[in-house]
């Protein structure tokens, strides 16, 4: 076994729809109870949020699965954690070939938002930009403002032909090829 092999990944489990949080629920009771901590370490149902207004005028924010059927499961491999996992209540299966789990790639975990990445670039005011993720993906722009300590810039960018400022993460963005 290499070191490769002993470091946990991300994985795919599909559930029968609406059973999410109770798939979620019940493989952390399936970890706490068997003390596979070491071996499963992150279970994420990913949200994404949105602002809707009610009848009084009031805002209020509801998150959304981005993914219905699906939970995302951080854990390093083996046939017992197989069994374990798929016989959970809810779980249909591993996304994979014969349900055996292929790793996910660094940038669909990326996209996905699974981990936080610290983007390792060093922008500056005035570079020219492209949006690799999130709703603005597509767009190109340039840095108006940069704050590392939050990893977010302002990037002004042409949406439906006026100029708009936006704030973007810097792992949403990477300098644009000239």
């Amino acid at each position: 076994m290499n070191e490769t092999d002993i470091q946990p990944k991300w994985y795919i489990l599909h559930t029968y729809s609406g059973y999410e949080q109770m798939v979620k629920d019940n493989l952390e009771k399936l970890i706490e109870n068997n003390n596979l901590s070491d071996q499963i370490t992150d279970l994420k149902i990913p949200l994404e949020e949105s602002i809707v207004e009610d009848k009084n005028g009031k805002r209020k924010t509801v998150y959304h699965k981005m993914l219905p059927c699906y939970v995302f499961i951080k854990m390093i491999y083996s046939n017992q954690l197989w069994y374990l996992v798929t016989n959970t209540r809810g779980v249909t299966g591993f996304c994979g070939p014969q349900g055996r789990p292929i790793p996910m790639k660094q940038d669909e975990i990326r996209k996905m938002r699974l981990e936080e990445f610290v983007a390792d670039a060093h922008y500056k005011v005035g570079d020219k930009i492209y949006i690799e993720f999130g709703p603005l993906s597509g767009f190109y722009g340039t840095i108006v403002e940069c704050h590392d300590d939050t990893q977010k810039a302002k990037v002004e960018t042409v949406m439906f032909d006026r100029t708009q400022v936006v704030d973007v993460e810097y792992n949403q963005i990477k300098l644009a090829d000239n």
